[in-house]
């Protein structure tokens, strides 16, 4: 098997959690990090004795194929397009952009390159949303008609060190955990036809409770409440909300409802979780996951897929193109609340391919 070296640009809190499962992944070979904080980077590098480099220098590295943007939200187009130009493929941290114009320069640069781009999540390739896509095509409970997706806290300010990024532009709910949602309804269901939402932004500030910055207070600029469907090509209409702004509540992540029962798909910010079905007047029924084999922490998962796919000259899973059809869907969120009307979606995907089950622990087909 050829390793496929790759580096990582961003040594921020999902750093470790990306580099840790990358160990996992006999494919990949992680051989420098980078950040403009010099001193995040060397404690990086010396947790997983790799040199830390300038971003320069690590795009000068000819032993880099593939390099994964973990920086903030508002850098991941820039960055991107640094890597596409120095001739590497890029995986960035979602969302892609910021809004689905600043995505397309990233699409667009990587077509007239001929390189790869691949974006998070990759929370979808995990065992538990395998198995319930798995149920699905196979028609298990019948063809799906609707559905339903909820993510809904406090907020951030809770538990993150520096949460100030999540209320500024290219944060706030949708953007930070709709990417998990959407991106897993459109593995389930298919591409997404057109969105109508509305918004809310109740508190022009929010004041941190985390440490160390307990007592700040810090701007929003974005809506921390959105809600609305999502109708998709196949026709099945999901019901959805992402809020910082909800203390408490009793929703599971997502559920689809099809013609001859009901699936309840685990968390899509994990990776594993229990699958259950049940059919009219029945109850819930636990589901013995047939693709098992990615259950923990493996927050690199599109990484290896994307190397696995440049050796076998095959389209990689968590794609640039997945990631942008989500991003237009969450864009539109805002369009529709602003204009009062249905937004159709311009992009469109073909839902990424099913892993194959009954893989070993970590392994890409």
């Amino acid at each position: 098997m050829r390793k496929v070296g790759f580096g990582v640009i961003g040594c921020g809190v999902i750093s470790t959690a990306y580099l840790k499962a990358a160990q996992r992944f006999a494919n990949l070979e992680l051989r420098a990090v980078a950040d403009m904080r010099s001193a995040a980077a060397e404690k990086r590098g010396a947790e997983f004795g790799v040199p830390a480099l300038r971003v320069d220098q690590m795009l000068r590295r000819d032993d880099i194929e593939i390099v994964v943007n973990l920086t903030v939200p508002l850098a991941h187009t820039d960055v991107s397009l640094a890597v596409l130009r120095a001739g590497k493929h890029v995986h960035s941290e979602k969302p892609l952009g910021v809004n689905v114009a600043e995505a397309r320069k990233v699409m667009d640069l990587a077509a007239e390159k001929n390189l790869r781009v691949g974006c998070a999540p990759d929370t979808f390739l995990g065992g538990g949303h395998q198995t319930a896509r798995k149920l699905i095509d196979d028609g298990a409970i019948g063809k799906p008609v609707a559905g339903s997706a909820f993510f809904m806290c406090p907020g951030h300010e809770r538990w993150h060190p520096a949460p100030g990024f999540y209320y500024l532009r290219g944060g706030g709910p949708m953007l930070d955990m709709g990417p998990y949602y959407i991106t897993n309804l459109i593995q389930l269901l298919g591409p997404i036809a057109s969105v109508m939402g509305s918004t809310a932004k109740p508190r022009l500030e929010r004041v941190i409770t985390s440490e160390p910055l307990n007592g700040t207070k810090i701007p929003v600029e974005v809506p921390t409440h959105v809600a609305g469907m999502l109708e998709f090509e196949g026709g099945a209409v999901v019901s959805i909300a992402m809020s910082f702004d909800v203390p408490k509540h009793n929703h599971t992540p997502i559920e689809i409802y099809c013609t001859e029962g009901s699936i309840m798909v685990p968390d899509p910010n994990r990776f594993g979780g229990e699958v259950a079905i049940a059919r009219a007047g029945g109850a819930w029924e636990p589901v013995a996951h047939t693709h098992g084999h990615v259950d923990g922490e493996f927050r690199s998962i599109g990484v290896a897929d994307m190397a696995a796919a440049i050796v076998a000259n095959r389209p990689h899973r968590a794609s640039g193109a997945l990631a942008l059809h989500a991003l237009e869907a969450m864009e539109a969120f805002q369009t529709s609340a602003d204009e009062g009307r249905r937004v159709k979606l311009q992009t469109r995907v073909e839902r990424p391919a099913m892993m194959t089950p009954g893989l070993p622990t970590g392994q890409i087909d």
